[in-house]
């Protein structure tokens, strides 16, 4: 069984800045760096229940600045995610930094929509220590069509540092293309995360080929100042995208005045959908069935 492939619009132009609850025919993808997510805001109930709400939303969530001396955050906290039934699972990487303050990358995942080779898990090697918290890579498969026609693509969690961001991003460039080349049945590379950049600062980008990035035109952070997170991707080659995006504005979502909005993070969410069958390149998806309604 193959998925059946259109070549026609995908979204309006208006719908393309609203997300939809799952089930639908797409795969929604999020950054989300938490800010310092560690022993102190789990110790927050009411920021755990905000977080948990936030992580049900998505299919993949690639968490930044995991930052902890224990190693069950995550086990507690997809405690509280699946306290309604759900079932999500992760993966995690290890802790990096060249300061004493280390941080974590992970990847959170709703398991009867998504899968993960475990055997594509690590971490960009790095010998030249040109990156303050080298990126964590894996390969993710969607589960809501039949396995011979299914999407799979690189995910590739990163967070630069603030201190080093036109030199971090050449690097995160070259790891780019050398992930595309990694092998040779997957060239479907989505570089996530905390960027400490917006779009004009992308030029190291600009040699690879198609590239393109969602989330434009507006703010990402929680103060909404600056744009810092995103998703990055080859555009001919990921014809999977489906031009539909946005940023999860933690503020309106929740009705939260902005000091209990920075108690969840400093940074709010970012997502962009993905049609679930594996498409060639030049090939487009089917257009959405109907209108995608705001996430709530």
């Amino acid at each position: 069984m193959v998925c059946l492939v259109v070549l026609q619009a995908m979204v309006p132009a208006a719908a393309r800045a609203q997300p939809a609850p799952k089930p639908w025919n797409g795969i929604v993808v999020a950054s989300f760096n938490i800010q310092v997510f560690g022993e102190s805001k789990l110790a927050q109930p009411n920021v755990v229940e905000i977080l948990a709400r936030v992580v049900r939303k998505f299919d993949i969530v690639a968490i930044q600045e995991v930052r902890a001396k224990s190693n069950d955050i995550l086990p507690r906290f997809l405690r509280a995610v699946n306290a309604d039934g759900s079932r999500y699972h992760y993966v995690i990487g290890p802790r990096e930094g060249r300061t004493v303050s280390k941080e974590q990358y992970a990847f959170v995942y709703d398991t009867t929509r998504i899968e993960v080779d475990p055997t594509s898990l690590g971490v960009v090697p790095d010998p030249s220590d040109r990156l303050h918290r080298p990126p964590m890579v894996a390969r993710f498969r969607t589960r809501v069509v039949p396995v011979q026609a299914a999407f799979t693509f690189w995910l590739v969690n990163t967070h630069t540092d603030p201190d080093e961001v036109p030199q971090e991003l050449d690097a995160l460039a070259h790891v780019f293309q050398s992930l595309q080349q990694a092998r040779p049945d997957e060239d479907d590379v989505i570089m996530l995360g905390d960027l400490n950049a917006g779009p004009p600062q992308f030029n190291a980008f600009q040699r690879v080929p198609g590239i393109g990035w969602a989330v434009a035109g507006t703010t990402t952070n929680t103060r909404r100042t600056k744009t810092y997170d995103n998703l990055v991707f080859s555009r001919p080659v990921t014809a999977e995208y489906l031009n539909a995006w946005g940023v999860y504005d933690l503020q309106n979502v929740f009705g939260l005045p902005l000091d209990t909005a920075l108690k969840v993070s400093d940074h709010n969410p970012v997502w962009a959908a993905f049609y679930p069958c594996e498409i060639r390149t030049g090939g487009q998806p089917m257009p959405l069935a109907g209108q995608p309604p705001q996430l709530r």
